[in-house]
């Protein structure tokens, strides 16, 4: 192929594919402020480059570099305030540069809560096992070979996470979930669809419609 001719063949496949990424990102768009108007939510397009400073202790936030979200939902979901989006980042440089992206749902929590992080286990928390850095055990064989949880305060993580909880954990929809001092965030590492931020809000309902009435008087 003469040089000549490869160029205008290498403009049209970046054309094609800004084309292609214009595309689906209208689709995407237009997908969720359908699923916000349904649901009687406020919906806007725009980035935000201040979530990851909002919400300071999601360290899902604070990963890479040129951070924002965008596609943002706020509103009542569930009796429960919430702040949902789609997030970016990217990590690597040149040619290992890497675009991330993925969703999250923000929680206002109602009641006193205390920072805790429960997610699924992987392969690496074997690893931290192995050095002596493991997660909290529960009496639930089954939880604790299942799920990672971390909190400074023992007592409170076993507090939230009673019996009923764990049994409810084990059999709801995968999230990783993080407590703040105020808020709950539960996120995946791809980009939700509309279920997804319903699954997502039940399942921090679920946590805090569990935990002890005592926690809740604190």
């Amino acid at each position: 192929m003469e040089p000549a001719f490869a160029i205008p063949i290498v403009v049209i496949v970046i054309a094609a594919v800004i084309a292609l990424s214009v595309y689906f990102s209208s689709k995407r768009r237009k997908e969720l402020a359908a699923y916000a108007q349904e649901r009687g939510l406020s919906f806007r397009p725009d980035k935000d480059r201040g979530m990851d400073d909002r919400y300071r202790e999601f360290k899902c936030l604070r990963r890479g570099r040129h951070r924002y979200a965008h596609n943002i939902i706020t509103g009542e979901l569930q009796g429960l305030a919430v702040n949902a989006f789609d997030y970016h980042y990217t990590t690597g440089s040149g040619k290992n540069r890497r675009i991330h992206m993925f969703s999250a749902l923000v929680v206002r929590s109602p009641v006193a809560i205390k920072p805790l992080l429960i997610r699924r286990e992987n392969v690496f928390d074997k690893v931290t096992e192995f050095f002596g850095l493991d997660d909290i055990d529960f009496e639930s064989a089954e939880f604790s070979r299942k799920f990672f949880v971390k909190s400074a305060d023992k007592r409170w993580a076993f507090d939230v996470i009673h019996q009923r909880t764990m049994e409810y954990l084990l059999g709801a929809p995968e999230f990783s979930v993080q407590f703040d001092d105020e808020n709950i965030i539960a996120w995946r590492s791809r980009r939700f669809h509309g279920k997804d931020f319903d699954e997502a809000c039940g399942l921090i309902k679920g946590i805090l419609d569990r935990m002890p009435g005592y926690l809740h008087r604190q």
